[in-house]
């Protein structure tokens, strides 16, 4: 694992909070040339620390809406590779948005998108459950964000309404 210096640091930092800051932008708030930042982002992309640039989306605003369930899974390790075997296998199907290993009752959560409920749960019984490894899943379907990535969805309105008390 390797270990980075401060400057890099506070890169990661602003560009996590906005991915949009130009290296100009950056350059002004972190008192550093933009040819030093633009190589500091240059190196942290060739090293894969920065993986991807990415848009969070409040699917709730559009008709468009998304179906996301979080799966617990609980599975058998396979003998020599553990789990990291399992959780490649799940990872490369292209309706699964992240597979983390966990501490706990579960093994695995598997965070799943699709287009309706169905399609959700046609990818726990035939994909999914069929796997050697998997002893048991317990699908949970998010019924609505409020925060994702640090970003709040709620646009919120004071309550000015007078306190009733008995």
């Amino acid at each position: 694992m390797k270990e980075l210096n401060d400057l890099q640091l506070k890169v990661l930092d602003l560009l996590k909070e906005d991915a949009r800051r130009t290296p100009a932008l950056l350059s002004t708030l972190l008192g550093e040339s933009e040819d030093k930042i633009k190589a500091v982002v240059a190196q942290l992309e060739q090293e894969h620390v920065i993986v991807k640039y990415a848009t969070v989306v409040n699917w709730s605003k559009i008709d468009d809406e998304k179906v996301t369930a979080l799966i617990e899974v609980q599975i058998t390790p396979e003998r020599g590779r553990g789990f990291e075997g399992i959780a490649e296998r799940i990872y490369l199907y292209p309706q699964v948005k992240s597979v983390y290993l966990m501490s706990g009752a579960y093994d695995l959560l598997v965070e799943v998108e699709g287009g309706n409920l169905r399609e959700v749960a046609n990818f726990v019984s035939e994909k999914l459950s069929p796997i050697d490894s998997v002893l048991s899943t317990k699908t949970n379907f998010i019924l609505k964000k409020y925060k994702q990535d640090g970003i709040i969805f709620e646009d919120h309105q004071e309550d000015n309404r007078l306190m009733i008390s008995p």
